[in-house]
């Protein structure tokens, strides 16, 4: 039988892993490794991340729809031929993006940081979002108490 008392009682940390980033090596300091510190994200970081998809489809749709509204059926094709631009923003890109800003540790990054790796290093964007996401799917682990260090020296 599930322990409510006991999961309640448990203080939980989030997951955390350094992926490496050797092809960034040179923006980082000449002693340091070239890791990207990466965290699995809360349920309520995981519901942001999937909310920014529902922001981005809307965002989307209504851009066209003004478009197209007081377009001409041959400037219609054209906006439908910019919907599937490579250079916009998928919804995968906008959740991934998303994931990588909330769980970035060291070093820490916003959109504009996210964005620029995502654009020039996709390998990398996709490496660390992927590490995030499996950190994530693993949720947190619970925090271990200190255990005794042996007998008390008399």
């Amino acid at each position: 039988m599930f322990d409510v008392k006991k999961f309640m009682n448990t203080q939980f940390i989030s997951r955390e892993e350094d992926v490496p980033v050797p092809d960034l090596k040179d923006f980082f300091g000449p002693e340091e490794k070239p890791v990207w510190r990466v965290r699995g994200i809360t349920g309520q970081e995981l519901a942001v991340a999937n909310e920014t998809v529902e922001r981005n489809r809307r965002g989307l749709v209504a851009v066209v729809r003004k478009m197209v509204a007081t377009l001409s059926v041959k400037d219609a094709e054209k906006v439908a031929g910019m919907v599937q631009d490579p250079e916009r923003v998928t919804d995968e890109m906008a959740k991934r993006l998303e994931m990588f800003v909330l769980g970035s540790v060291e070093p820490a990054a916003d959109m504009a940081l996210a964005i620029k790796i995502c654009k020039v290093r996709p390998i990398e964007f996709f490496e660390i979002t992927g590490v995030i996401n499996r950190l994530t799917g693993m949720g947190q682990d619970a925090k271990k108490k200190p255990g005794n260090s042996g007998k008390t020296p008399t």
